[in-house]
């Protein structure tokens, strides 16, 4: 029988697992250019780059978007969550990140229909592209994951998703990686309360290079993540 308390953190923890089918794995968002060109070279400026982007920087929008789209589903408004979607799909500042977003979305909703086809009405409104915080957020609310949570396994997947990424680039070993991660909780959890109070008319963000590396990455020579 399900549990009203345990069935939400479990959707949540399947919902942020990296072995969801969405092609996370496969993006650097940038890290990649920033290794090649020595701007980040070791553990610690890694996880200094991580925390400013959780801070200041663009994934703060990306949260802050899902929160919205969460919203949007509890409470049946279907035209704010397609308004949303074309939201966040004009504040990417790169072809590359719009197209991972757009990628990892449609994965998502995909699979959201395959797993749940009773959100067909829902997802029809969205249409395609679908932006990745759109899908998640729908996914949150109809699972019915707790929004603050939800905004945790967000932030959480993300930044696990980038310290794999440095594990292999930089390289520094899987050890370092988990340490990182964990020095990382108290400003995920941070970084969650704060988004959780956004408005909707201070929805900004300061990527400390983001969009440069973002660009470079789409034309650099040797790449083992995808653009």
């Amino acid at each position: 029988m399900d549990s009203p308390i345990v069935t939400p953190l479990l959707h949540l923890l399947q919902l942020a697992s990296p072995a969801l089918p969405v092609g996370s794995y496969s993006y650097s968002e940038g890290l990649e250019n920033l290794v090649d060109r020595g701007v980040i070279n070791n553990q610690n400026s890694l996880g200094h780059w991580i925390k400013q982007e959780l801070r200041y920087g663009a994934i703060r929008l990306e949260a802050a978007v899902m929160v919205r789209a969460y919203y949007s589903v509890t409470n049946n408004n279907l035209a704010a969550l397609s308004g949303w979607n074309a939201w966040a799909s004009a504040a990417k500042e790169t072809t590359e990140l719009r197209s991972q977003s757009w990628q990892m979305g449609n994965s998502l909703m995909r699979l959201l229909l395959d797993l749940q086809p009773q959100i067909e009405p829902i997802a029809s409104v969205v249409g395609t592209p679908c932006n990745y915080a759109i899908a998640f957020g729908l996914a949150a609310a109809y699972w019915q994951i707790d929004l603050t949570n939800a905004v945790l396994g967000y932030l959480y997947s993300w930044a696990s998703n980038i310290i794999n990424a440095g594990v292999k680039l930089i390289p520094i070993g899987q050890t370092a990686g988990q340490q990182l991660l964990l020095e990382l909780n108290s400003q995920v959890y941070v970084s969650t309360e704060e988004i959780l109070l956004l408005e909707d008319n201070n929805l900004n963000s300061c990527s400390w290079g983001l969009a440069l590396a973002s660009m470079g990455h789409e034309t650099q020579y040797t790449r083992l993540f995808r653009s």
